[in-house]
């Protein structure tokens, strides 16, 4: 059985990110995804509201969280917003994804954040079933909209 190691990755690890950015690629089906530059990837990593959590084994990332800190006005604590989550297939069922979970929610917990959140969409019933073996708090339907700027 294969042995995980999870890891907040740190500020000016470049390597790491692209890495994760990859696994996202894969799993999500990126096809024509172009990436950031590098400098813009450096900046958001010392950013004091960007996390990104890894999952390794033997040496390599397999798999990886984002999540964005959130200051509210409603608290002084702030809440913790998971972007993305994912894990390579042939590592999928082996409780990385709830590694993951775990790892976020006790970090968040430690640092005095209020809330940990994650959307998933509708359609999605994979990460709708996956998000409910994590044991939430609770469950709310919501409609979620966007406004996309094309050209930006």
């Amino acid at each position: 059985m294969d042995k995980f190691s999870l890891s907040i990755i740190q500020p000016n690890n470049i390597e790491e990110l692209n890495e994760l950015i990859t696994v996202f690629e894969i799993v999500f089906e990126m096809g024509n995804f172009e990436r950031p530059s590098q400098e813009h990837l450096k900046n958001l990593l010392n950013k004091e509201n960007f996390y990104a959590i890894t999952a390794k084994t033997e040496n390599k990332i397999v798999a990886g969280l984002t999540f964005y800190v959130i200051e509210q006005y409603y608290s002084e604590k702030p809440l913790a917003y998971i972007y993305d989550l994912a894990v390579l297939s042939q590592y999928q069922r082996k409780g990385i994804g709830k590694m993951l979970i775990d790892f976020t929610n006790n970090y968040c917990k430690k640092n005095g954040f209020e809330e940990v959140f994650v959307q998933a969409d509708k359609i999605d019933d994979y990460a709708i079933d996956f998000y409910r073996t994590t044991k939430p708090t609770d469950e709310e339907q919501v409609v979620h909209f966007y406004y996309k700027f094309s050209g930006n």
